[in-house]
């Protein structure tokens, strides 16, 4: 009898997760999730995925398990949509001689600061930066470069410990958090502190060597980057368009990269598109759905595709604006209630509404990507009919967070 055919998930996320898991199983497969700590997923409970716990981070652990695994089932391929464990997939796809990304070229990818060098040296426009270990190296690195400058740990993703440090003040409280070893970053942290490079945001979505198309996005108040609205596409002329898709072909040229999804981050500055970073993943939050909604490409099940070393397909199907809008408290305290969200999903033109969060839950914002309780996206032909249709349904979500005693 025939082994069941199965894709391997190195932990995964909240927003992509879910995608891998629902695409696995469109294309025939058994999805089985390799984590650290698989309680973190609440996605499975309710589809009683098959979720196993093991250090991802020990490449040793990860090569028995699958092994293992191998004996009940044809592993077909093997992915992860985290940074942390972009490079180790790259590291089991080539034990198990699976279609898989350069682990070598992702581990470069995923230091921001061999990243930066690797750049730089190429010609591809980027923000000044420096190296820093500690205090001061900090405080003389932004005085180089000239404040306001951004400082960020040189690892990690969705905006965690990343800060627009304004003055000394801010410099030094922001480099102390980060030097204190939260384990986000490590105990002994490399920080980068980078010029601000000030200008509308796009993100370049590709697969392989092709630009499938750029979005654009904004972002609540500073000192934090939260994205609040994210378009695709981006509204953008063709001449613009042009220049970002040929800096990124130039970034994926440096870092040895087009096998796979790449997201790369932009500032339209006043010498036009500057990188501010290339990740050699798919974007995560709405981005994979708009991308969908707006022109047809299921990104996320063509790269399973890829993974299992079948042909994908990147034809466009249809031609829409798709927006979402990231639902953000403006408070820390415990969510008395939240509602909504089925009246909004009723309204023509809502794609999806989804909320994180049930009531009585606490909520301590972080300035990072884990301060949004939900998000709506919207799809029509018209860029004016879809935010319509967003502020409409944006209208009908109210919540109510009660604050944290304060200690007299």
């Amino acid at each position: 009898m025939a082994k069941r055919r199965a894709l391997i998930l190195v932990e995964g996320t909240r927003s992509n997760g879910p995608l891998y898991v629902k695409a696995a199983r469109r294309l025939g497969l058994h999805p089985i999730i390799l984590s650290a700590d698989p309680n973190r997923y609440d996605y499975h409970a309710p589809e009683r995925l098959e979720a196993i716990r093991v250090d991802t981070h020990d490449l040793d652990a990860l090569i028995h398990k699958c092994s293992l695994l191998q004996e009940a089932y044809d592993i077909a391929g093997i992915t992860g949509p985290l940074d942390a464990v972009c490079a180790t997939v790259g590291r089991l796809c080539r034990h198990f001689d699976l279609p898989g990304p350069d682990p070598a070229s992702i581990e470069r990818c995923c230091d921001k600061f061999t990243q930066r060098q690797l750049l730089a040296a190429a010609g591809v426009p980027i923000p000044a930066y420096r190296l820093a270990r500690d205090g001061m190296e900090v405080e003389s690195s932004a005085t180089e470069i000239g404040l306001p400058v951004i400082v960020k740990p040189a690892a990690g993703s969705g905006s965690c410990g990343v800060r627009l440090c304004r003055n000394v003040d801010e410099l030094a409280k922001h480099a102390a958090y980060l030097l204190s070893g939260e384990p986000t970053w490590g105990s002994s942290p490399r920080i980068l502190i980078e010029e601000f490079a000030q200008g509308p945001y796009y993100c370049a979505e590709i697969m392989g060597n092709e630009v499938i198309g750029i979005s654009a996005s904004d972002f609540g108040p500073s000192p934090h980057f939260v994205f609040r609205t994210s378009t695709f596409p981006a509204p953008l002329t063709a001449e613009e368009h042009a220049r970002i898709a040929d800096v990124s072909l130039s970034c994926l040229q440096a870092l040895s990269l087009g096998w796979g999804p790449t997201c790369i981050e932009f500032r339209w500055t006043k010498r036009g598109p500057v990188v501010i970073e290339v990740n050699p993943r798919l974007a995560g939050g709405t981005n994979p759905r708009r991308v969908q909604l707006a022109c047809g490409v299921d990104l996320i099940t063509e790269h399973v595709k890829l993974v299992i070393g079948e042909e994908w397909n990147l034809h466009r199907r249809h031609s829409q604006i798709a927006v979402a809008r990231l639902l953000v408290p403006d408070q820390d305290g415990i969510l008395d209630w939240i509602t909504g969200d089925t009246r909004a999903a009723a309204i023509s033109g809502v794609a999806e509404v989804k909320l994180y969060v049930e009531p009585k839950t606490p909520i301590v914002r972080k300035g990072d990507y884990r301060d949004c309780i939900g998000h709506i996206i919207a799809a029509s032909p018209s860029r004016a009919e879809t935010e319509a249709i967003l502020e409409d349904a944006v209208d009908l979500i109210d919540w109510s967070i009660t604050p944290f005693p304060t200690l007299k």
